[in-house]
C-alpha cells in the first residue's frame, strides 16, 4: 500500500495552514478491520497528515460490534475506514447501516474497504447509507488513501458546519418565538453567538454585550456561550479581561466591526439599541463570507431590536413608570406565589394616602407626582430589602414582608415626618389594611389582594386607629352587602319595591293632614328588609338616585289617585338623599313629575337632613329656592341630631322643622324638655311650623299639645301602611267628620 514514489496529495497545501484556536484538537479516524496489519499500515501512511490545521487521531476496532462500541463512545469521529468482510461477509455493511439508522449519525463519513472485490456492496447500499467511497485494499496506495481521507474529512467538516448552522438558526427561531418570556433577550443573544460561530465554522465561544440602561459607562453581558456562559446578566468588567472590554467598547463607540489577533467583535446596529458580539477566533473572515455575514447581522439587528422592545414592554407591564417600583400586576403576581406557598411569617398590607387628591387639586399634579416618588423612596429605603414595595393604584401602595416589619407601628413611624415634594413639605395621614400570608391554598393572589382591600375599607369605615386586620367575617359581611345590592337592583327593576305611608296628624283634632312616603322592600316570605339596612346600600351603589326619583313619581301618582276618589287634599312628604341633591337638575326633575300628574306643588313636601345642608350650604340654598319658586314645601328632618350650626336656618327657605324622635323619647326628662322647648320656641320665632316625630304615648301627646306644637307623627296615631289601607283610613275619617 505504501510506495516511496507516492506523494501525499494536498500535503503541501496543508503544511501551509496555520493552526487556529479552533484548530486545537484532532480529526478522529476510526479504522475497522479484522487484520491488525491493515491498522498499522494505515496509521503509518497517515501519521503526519494535517487537514485544516488539525492532525489525525486514530481509533481501532477489529469487528463490527467493537466498531459500534467505539462509535457509541465517541460521537465526534470524522470518518471510518470500514472493512466490509470481517466476522461475517456483510459485517461492514451492517455497521454502516447501524451508523445511519441506529446511531442516527449523518455527519460521519464512511469509506468502505475490502480485500475481496466479489463482496462489493450494491448501489442501493452506497446510496441509502451515504457511503463516501468504496475501494479495494489493493487500490489504496498512499496517495489515493490521502485523497480519500482528505475528501472525507473535508466533507465531514462541511456537514458539521451546515448542521451547526442549522442548529444555531433553530435556536434563533426558537428565541424569536419566545421573545415575550422573561429572559427572551438572553436566549436571543446566546443564539446570536452560536449562529455567528456556526457560520464561521467555529466553536461557540463568545458574548453579546450592550450598554446597560441608565448606565452609559457599564456594558452588560446579554448572552454568552462556551466558557463565557456564567457571565450572562453580569457586567462586562466581571470577565476580568481588559482586552475584551476594550474591544467591545471600541466596537460600540465606533459602530464598526473590530478584528484582533484572538477575536472578532461584530457590531449589531439595532438603531435604538446597539450591541457587540465578541467571538473568539484567530481566523480573519474570508472575503466571500463578508457579504453573508453582513446580511445575517442586518437580520440579527432587527431581531435584537424586537427582542429589546419586547423586553421593555414586559418590564413596563410590571413596573410603575412614575416611581420606578413594581406595579399592581407585579404585586398580584407575587401574591399568587405567596398563595401557592402560604407563609405565616409574612404579612401583606395596603397603604392608602388619605385625601391625596387635595394635593393635586391644591398644589398641582407635578407636586403630587413628586410626593408619590418621595413616599415610594421612603418606603423602600426604610423598610429594607426583605420587604416588597409596589404602587398598586394612584395613591395606594402594596407591601408584603416579615410580620415583625410590616406592622401598623412601623407605618406610623414612616409617616410621622412630612414628605418633601419640590419646595413643599407635606404631612400625610394613611389608612392601612393588613392580611396574613398564612392563608389556605384555595385563596389565590387576587383573593389575597381582595382580603387586604376589605381590611382597608373596614379601617376607613369603622376603625378609629385607621388600620385593620382582615377577618373572615369582614368578607362575609361584604359578600352579603354585595348580594343585597344585586337583589335590590333586580327587585327595583322588577318593580317589587313598595311605597308605604305614615299619617301625619294635627295634634288637637287628630285629623290626618299629611303622610310621609316610606320605602319598603318586601321579601318572598312576607318579611321586609329594614330601610336602615338597604337605604345605605342603595346610597353606596348609586341606586338611590333612581329609587329616589321613582318615590317622588309614585308620591305624585298617589296624590292624583287620592284626588280622583275625592279624598282630602293631603300633602305627601318625601325624603331626599344626598346624591339626589348633588344633581343640579333635581328641581327640574321634580317639576316634571308634578306637571305630568297634574297636582298642586304645595301637596309635595321634600324632607332634607342636616347632613345634606352641611355638605354644600350654598348649593343646597340655591336648589331649595328654585323648589320654593315652584311652590314645593321643604322640611328639615331629624332636626338637632346633626350637631350642625343653626345659622343655616336663616339662609334656607324652610317651611317645617321635624323634631327627631330621640328628643321626643326624652320629653319626660328635664334635659329633653329644655331642648324640645328651645327648638319649638326658635321655630315659632322664625315662622316655621313644627312636627314631632315618634309620638307613641298619651303623655307625649299631652306634652306637645301644651307647647302649642301643631302636628305629630308616630305609632300612637298610626303605623306606616300601604296606599290601600291609607285610603280606608281616610275614608273612615271623612265619614266621622
Amino acid at each position: 500500500m505504501v510506495s516511496s514514489q507516492d506523494e501525499p496529495l494536498f500535503l503541501h497545501d496543508d503544511d501551509e495552514v496555520t493552526p487556529t484556536e479552533y484548530s486545537k484538537g484532532f480529526w478522529k479516524i476510526l479504522i475497522v478491520d479484522d487484520d491488525q496489519e491493515i491498522h498499522a499500515v494505515t496509521k503509518m501512511a497517515l501519521a503526519d497528515v494535517i487537514i485544516s490545521g488539525r492532525q489525525l487521531e486514530f481509533f481501532h476496532a477489529y469487528s463490527g460490534s467493537e466498531a459500534l462500541d467505539r462509535l457509541t463512545e465517541h460521537d465526534d469521529i470524522a470518518m471510518v475506514l470500514l472493512d466490509v468482510v470481517m466476522e461475517t461477509d456483510d459485517a461492514g455493511l451492517k455497521v454502516a447501516q447501524a451508523i445511519r439508522e441506529q446511531l442516527g449519525n449523518d455527519e460521519i463519513r464512511i469509506v468502505l474497504r475490502t480485500g475481496q472485490p466479489g463482496y462489493a456492496p450494491e448501489e442501493s447500499v452506497v446510496k441509502n447509507y451515504d457511503i463516501n467511497d468504496y475501494k479495494t485494499k489493493t487500490e489504496l496506495t498512499r496517495s489515493r488513501l490521502l485523497t480519500t481521507v482528505f475528501s472525507a474529512v473535508r466533507s465531514y467538516q462541511q456537514l458539521c458546519t451546515i448542521n451547526e448552522n442549522r442548529r444555531g438558526l433553530r435556536k434563533i427561531i426558537h428565541s424569536a418565538s419566545n421573545l415575550m418570556e422573561k429572559h427572551s433577550i438572553v436566549n436571543f443573544s446566546e443564539g446570536v453567538v452560536t449562529q455567528i460561530a456556526s457560520l464561521l465554522g467555529l466553536r461557540a465561544e463568545g458574548i453579546v454585550g450592550a450598554r446597560a440602561p441608565h448606565k452609559d459607562n457599564d456594558i452588560l453581558v446579554l448572552g454568552a456561550a462556551g466558557h463565557f456562559a456564567d457571565s450572562i446578566n453580569k457586567s462586562l468588567s466581571t470577565l476580568n479581561s481588559d482586552e475584551i472590554e476594550r474591544n467591545v467598547r471600541k466596537c460600540l463607540n465606533e459602530q464598526r466591526h473590530i478584528h484582533t489577533d484572538t477575536a472578532t467583535v461584530f457590531f449589531i446596529d439595532g438603531q435604538a439599541h446597539q450591541a457587540a458580539a465578541y467571538i473568539e477566533t484567530k481566523n480573519i473572515v474570508a472575503e466571500y463570507d463578508q457579504e453573508l455575514l453582513e446580511v445575517f447581522l442586518a437580520n440579527i439587528a432587527v431581531g435584537f431590536e424586537n427582542a429589546n422592545l419586547f423586553e421593555e414592554l414586559q418590564t413596563a407591564a410590571y413596573l410603575d413608570p412614575l416611581t420606578g417600583i413594581p406595579n399592581r400586576a407585579e404585586f398580584t403576581r407575587c401574591l399568587q406565589e405567596l398563595s401557592e406557598k402560604p407563609d405565616k411569617d409574612k404579612m401583606i398590607a395596603v397603604i392608602d394616602i388619605d385625601h391625596f387628591s387635595d394635593v393635586n387639586d391644591g398644589l398641582g399634579q407635578d407636586v403630587g407626582n413628586l410626593l408619590l416618588r418621595a413616599v415610594a423612596l421612603r418606603l423602600t429605603d426604610q423598610l429594607g430589602d426583605k420587604v416588597f414595595v409596589s404602587r398598586i393604584s394612584a395613591d395606594v401602595f402594596g407591601i408584603y414582608g416579615p410580620v415583625n416589619i410590616v406592622t401598623p407601628n412601623a407605618f406610623s413611624e414612616l409617616f410621622a415626618l412630612p414628605f418633601r415634594a419640590g419646595e413643599h413639605y407635606i404631612p400625610l395621614r394613611v389608612t392601612c389594611g393588613f392580611a396574613s400570608a398564612a392563608n389556605p391554598e384555595s385563596v389565590n393572589g387576587k383573593g389575597l389582594l381582595k382580603q387586604v382591600y376589605i381590611a382597608l375599607k373596614n379601617a376607613k369605615n369603622n376603625s378609629f386607629d385607621r388600620y385593620n386586620y382582615y377577618e373572615p367575617s369582614m368578607e362575609q359581611d361584604t359578600q352579603r352587602r354585595l348580594h343585597l345590592v344585586r337583589r335590590l337592583r333586580a327587585d327595583f327593576a322588577n318593580r317589587k319595591l313598595q311605597v308605604w305611608y305614615q299619617p301625619q296628624v294635627e295634634l288637637r283634632t287628630k285629623k290626618v293632614v299629611g303622610v310621609e312616603a316610606l320605602l319598603r322592600w318586601p321579601q318572598s316570605d312576607g318579611s321586609f328588609i329594614s330601610p336602615a339596612e338597604f337605604i345605605p346600600l342603595a346610597e353606596y351603589s348609586g341606586l338611590i338616585v333612581e329609587i329616589g326619583s321613582w318615590v317622588i313619581e309614585e308620591a305624585c301618582r298617589q296624590i292624583n289617585a287620592f284626588d280622583e276618589i275625592g279624598l282630602p287634599q293631603l300633602r305627601v312628604a318625601v325624603n331626599v338623599s344626598v346624591p339626589q341633591f348633588r344633581k343640579r337638575d333635581f328641581p327640574e326633575l321634580v317639576e316634571k313629575q308634578i306637571e305630568q300628574w297634574g297636582i298642586d306643588p304645595k301637596r309635595i313636601e321634600l324632607e332634607i337632613t342636616e347632613s345634606i345642608v352641611m355638605e354644600d350650604p350654598d348649593l343646597v340654598a340655591d336648589i331649595l329656592r328654585r323648589l320654593k319658586q315652584q311652590g314645593i314645601q321643604v322640611a328639615i328632618d331629624d332636626f338637632g341630631v346633626g350637631f350642625s350650626s343653626l345659622s343655616y336656618l336663616q339662609k334656607l327657605p324652610l317651611d317645617r322643622i321635624k323634631i327627631d324622635k330621640t328628643f321626643v323619647n326624652n320629653s319626660d326628662e328635664k334635659s329633653g324638655k329644655i331642648i324640645i322647648e328651645t327648638i319649638v320656641d326658635m321655630a315659632r320665632r322664625l315662622g316655621l311650623k313644627v312636627l314631632a316625630e315618634g309620638i307613641e304615648e298619651q303623655s307625649q301627646l299631652d306634652y306637645f299639645l301644651g307647647l302649642d306644637c301643631t302636628e305629630g307623627q308616630g305609632f300612637f296615631f298610626a303605623k306606616p301602611m300601604p296606599a290601600d289601607q291609607l285610603i280606608c283610613l281616610l275614608q273612615k275619617q271623612m265619614s266621622y267628620s
